[in-house]
């Protein structure tokens, strides 16, 4: 059953116009990145991942390339919604073939959240960067 793994990866990237997949580059560092509901993934995929589909849990994405190249990171990161409460990101890192991309999930209401992540590779600098993302529960 670890097939579909590879079509997680890929319908994250194909969610992109929908769930904002996102780009922030560091010096030689491509930071990929997306946030959207859990809801979007079928359950095959979900449950491959291990990740928990429902209505108010969302997914964070991230994956790192260095001169296109699958990269494993360090990652620390929060999310903070309108009322100011902070909860702690703890991700899983996912390995198939030479893809490494990192998630994790976190509940959520109709808000737009603030996310703030911080990356290291290595014994590089450490990197931040922050969003946000509107969500909404699915219906």
């Amino acid at each position: 059953m670890r097939r579909p793994i590879p079509l997680l990866l890929a319908l994250c990237l194909s969610l992109s116009a929908a769930a904002a997949e996102r780009l922030q580059k560091f010096a030689d560092l491509d930071v990929h990145y997306s946030a959207f509901n859990s809801g979007f993934l079928q359950p095959e995929i979900a449950s491959a991942a291990g990740i928990v589909r429902g209505k108010t849990q969302g997914v964070l994405n991230i994956s790192v390339l260095k001169s296109g190249k699958a990269r494993p990171v360090t990652i620390k990161a929060q999310v903070r919604n309108n009322l100011g409460q902070v909860r702690a990101l703890s991700f899983r890192e996912v390995r198939e073939g030479e893809a490494i991309y990192y998630l994790s999930q976190f509940p959520f209401d109709k808000e737009t959240l603030h996310f703030k992540v911080d990356i290291q590779s290595g014994g590089g600098p450490l990197n931040s960067f922050e969003f946000d993302q509107e969500f909404f529960p699915d219906e």
